[in-house]
């Protein structure tokens, strides 16, 4: 440096030591109030730790319910629940909609139900009865349905598959007897000559159709099942029309030919078991909502099929002015239809026999 002339130092190497000193400063303090905050803590009181954590985070505070702030536990919900949780939607053929007692209660229910025979003396409305369902129930099982009409429709009305929306939390359906022509089937059996083979004739075109059935199924379930993918899903089988062991001809069926109808009924039976069950372990498997339930209904009408003293399925009826057989023969009676629904709500009760995994936000 030159006498008698100022410093040239930068400037900044000043601002850079001042900035240092400060930063030393803060610390220091900082430091301080932490032994300080420490200390005090220690010397507090024992009540004061939940004050100071009620007023500084909200939590822990007194009172008579849960704390603030705490959050919704998932809760898994019963069977019954699921099933009562939202619409209750009755789809599938004349077992379902009511066809042997149609023509002694012709009271309406809806549009399109004396087309389609839907009769307040089914099961449906029983199972309405028995459980309150929050969204109500919506009955529309149709006379002579497929699987293919529950997609299509029948006598220009809506489709029975369309009927079920995100709301439906239960689904009950009977079908596939239409299918495997089961109706064309028994006419064919009680028509032929006493002596003739006919009825048992029809086995190879009855068993592949029962086969191409499971494909049918499949298609049904998968569209229920993206329509309502939360809703318990209840398939309802067919009882066996005749005793296991027939002792006597009836309805122009021979023993032979009733033990033949009875194979018949177990075989689309399993069939449609079988695929039911696919669907619901798949479903179980990957942990999701809702379920395929299927309820055998083979044996439910033991001791009383047709033939024997209080049968639970009309035998043969005849029209006589039209010479033809009238619809409700050989479809279940009252007390059948009321034999279903006992079936279907103990069913509701039991459940798929599985934990659901439909899980419900329960507010503390």
């Amino acid at each position: 440096m030159i006498a008698g002339l100022p410093s040239m130092e930068s400037p900044f190497r000043g601002e850079a030591a001042l900035e240092e000193s400060r930063r030393r400063t803060v610390i220091r303090i900082a430091a301080a109030a932490a032994v300080g905050v420490a200390l005090a803590l220690v010397f507090l009181p024992l009540g004061v730790y939940p004050k100071l954590a009620c007023a500084v985070l909200d939590a822990g505070c007194p009172g008579g319910g849960a704390p603030r702030g705490a959050l919704p536990q998932a809760v898994r919900q019963t069977p019954v629940q699921v099933a009562q949780s939202g619409t209750y939607v009755a789809l599938g053929d004349s077992f379902s909609s009511g066809e042997g007692v149609y023509e002694l209660d012709k009271r309406p229910l809806n549009d399109g139900a004396d087309r389609c025979h839907r009769a307040t003396g089914s099961y449906v409305p029983l199972v309405a009865q028995a459980y309150r369902f929050g969204g109500g129930t919506a009955f529309y099982a149709c006379s002579g349905a497929t699987t293919g009409q529950l997609f299509s429709g029948q006598y220009g009305h809506q489709p029975q598959i369309t009927r079920v929306g995100p709301s439906t939390s239960l689904v009950t359906l009977s079908i596939g007897g239409n299918d495997a022509g089961f109706t064309k089937v028994l006419t064919a059996c009680i028509a032929k000559l006493p002596w003739s083979s006919a009825c048992v004739d029809q086995d190879a075109a009855v068993v592949r159709r029962i086969e191409r059935l499971r494909t049918d199924m499949s298609k049904v379930l998968r569209e229920l099942r993206v329509r309502a993918p939360s809703a318990r899903i209840i398939v309802l089988g067919y009882p066996r029309p005749f005793p296991q062991d027939p002792a006597a001809s009836v309805d122009n069926l021979t023993v032979e030919d009733q033990r033949w109808l009875n194979g018949m009924t177990r075989r689309l039976n399993d069939a449609v078991g079988a695929v039911a069950a696919e669907f619901d372990r798949a479903i179980a498997a990957f942990q999701g909502p809702g379920s395929v339930e299927y309820l055998d209904a083979y044996e439910a009408f033991t001791g009383h099929e047709v033939g024997q003293p209080q049968p639970y399925l009309n035998g043969l009826h005849l029209d006589m002015d039209e010479l033809k057989i009238n619809a409700r023969s050989y479809h279940p009676t009252g007390d059948g239809y009321r034999r279903f629904a006992d079936l279907i709500t103990k069913q509701i009760a039991a459940g798929p026999g599985r934990p659901m995994n439909n899980i419900h936000l329960s507010t503390p």
